[in-house]
């Protein structure tokens, strides 16, 4: 009882965290005494890989320091200042004189050491907890190990090896934040290994500026169908889109860009064209206001969705069953000694075929003809080449068979799921944030790997697209003199003559 005569209450208990202490600590005297040379062996090697690592790491940082130590030593302070002078003056003019070379070769390094430092290595322990990638257990910390960085100017490529425990899809969830805490417009997540991560820091936009078309290929020139060059991807490699053994789906809103991926498909076509290896149809329902600009690269081509159309299309429908029918037996698909053209059905604007048409006779029969090409034109070298504004199901019912599918400038982040696929859009494919000001930008997928790619097609031009018909026809375009409107003259009442 207290002095009071209360009652007496026992204080709350004391909790203390009982300290954990490192396993070695509980060995014997005489056991560390016999392990102490493989402890210190231990320790040079862990020290050797440590500083191993900092030099690998910034092989430039360190070559200067300790450049500038040695020379301080030798030469003293005023010959290290008159030795750093002139390479800086060398560097200077290597940039004034060569900046391309300057650029490629002594740039890179010394931004990418920069950015690691000043970007990531220094908030990276904040970031990773922020984020909530960081993992707690028995109160220590499991943190992702940051690893090798590398900046490409446009974008910097960082390795992550992830904590035990921890999916992709837990920075694809984050992919945005880390952008804002990183200072780049973006985030994409990509899988190295397992475990091992590969994020995309992205500055700025590469494929801003258009792209102009490539010159055209000698006459005598091979096409290979299975990697048609139709523009650069955003790491500069060039953008081929398979035809052959495939059905190519572009969608976009209006503006997107689709006309300039039709005629880049073309461009690059053009020695197969004028040879006739490869035959092109042209559907556009639109009025010709896309594939009318150059009808003359197409073996037919209509401009409505009425009775001419259905019947072309099933026209070609016929001619895939008759080839499947020689080929069978002999070979299981076509290849360019079988003596038939290959054959590249562009349809602009499949939904006005397929969807909008208001006779239910033609949609049926266009529905079913498209359907046989794309369920069985494969093998016997056909490929559609679709172009659509609308992914969703009731538009295109049988979007499945396309296989390579192409998502330019969309609408909605749902709409970037539908055309590349379930979960693409949490990877970094934002075809829904493609500014207008760039048509012609599009996001792929690759079948087989797990990533997509950003690139942009080639921009055709109206004089490109006469080019193109005189390579193709071996006929000159007579181009239409434009002569300049008359003057505005003011004495005869405001009269124009």
């Amino acid at each position: 009882m207290n002095h009071n005569g209360s009652r007496w209450i026992d204080p709350a208990p004391l909790e203390v965290a009982r300290p954990r202490l490192p396993w070695w600590t509980l060995l014997p005297r005489w056991v560390k005494v016999v392990l102490s040379p493989v402890i210190l062996a231990w320790l040079v090697c862990w020290t050797t890989y440590q500083v191993g690592r900092i030099l690998w790491r910034y092989p430039l940082t360190m070559g200067v320091a300790l450049l500038a130590g040695w020379l301080d030593a030798e030469l003293g302070h005023l010959g290290l200042l008159w030795v750093l002078t002139g390479i800086t003056a060398v560097l200077a003019l290597w940039w004034w004189r060569a900046r391309s070379s300057f650029q490629r070769f002594a740039l890179p390094q010394a931004r990418t050491e920069y950015r690691r430092v000043a970007i990531y290595a220094g908030h990276w322990r904040t970031v990773m907890r922020l984020s909530d990638l960081v993992k707690t257990s028995r109160g220590r910390e499991y943190r992702p190990k940051l690893g090798l960085v590398r900046s490409e100017g446009w974008r910097d490529r960082v390795r992550v090896r992830m904590v035990k425990g921890q999916a992709p899809e837990q920075w694809e969830l984050r992919a945005s934040g880390l952008a804002h805490s990183f200072r780049a417009t973006s985030c994409r997540v990509r899988v190295r290994k397992p475990g091992r991560l590969e994020l995309d820091f992205v500055h700025r936009d590469p494929l801003a500026r258009a792209i102009p078309a490539p010159a055209l290929a000698p006459e005598d020139s091979a096409v290979d169908l299975k990697r048609v060059t139709v523009g650069r991807q955003e790491n500069g490699k060039p953008w081929r889109l398979p035809l052959q053994g495939t059905h190519v789906l572009g969608v976009g809103v209006t503006g997107a860009g689709k006309g300039s991926l039709a005629w880049a498909v073309a461009w690059a076509l053009a020695p197969a064209l004028r040879s006739g290896a490869v035959r092109m149809y042209g559907i556009d329902p639109k009025g010709g206001m896309e594939l009318g600009q150059a009808p003359e690269v197409f073996r037919s081509v209509v401009f409505n969705n009425g009775e001419e159309t259905v019947s072309l299309l099933e026209e070609i429908a016929a001619e895939v069953k008759q080839r499947a029918e020689r080929y069978r037996g002999f070979l299981r698909s076509w290849n360019p000694n079988t003596g038939d053209p290959f054959l590249l059905v562009v349809i602009d604007e499949l939904a006005d075929l397929l969807a909008y048409q208001p006779d239910k006779n033609l949609r049926e029969r266009a529905n079913r003809a498209v359907q046989t090409i794309t369920s069985q034109g494969r093998a016997p070298g056909v490929c559609v080449l679709g172009l659509v504004q609308d992914p969703r199901k009731e538009i295109v019912a049988f979007r499945h068979l396309f296989s390579t599918r192409i998502a330019m400038r969309l609408d909605e982040k749902a709409q970037v799921d539908m055309v590349l696929g379930d979960g693409v859009c949490e990877r970094g494919a934002a075809a829904h944030e493609i500014s207008e000001h760039t048509p012609g930008v599009a996001w792929g997928k690759e079948d087989g790997k797990r990533e997509p790619f950003r690139a942009r097609a080639f921009h055709i031009t109206d004089h490109d697209l006469i080019e193109l018909v005189e390579y193709v026809t071996g006929v000159p375009v007579r181009r239409a003199d434009v002569l300049p409107f008359p003057a505005r003259n003011d004495s005869d009442g405001g009269a124009v003559a």
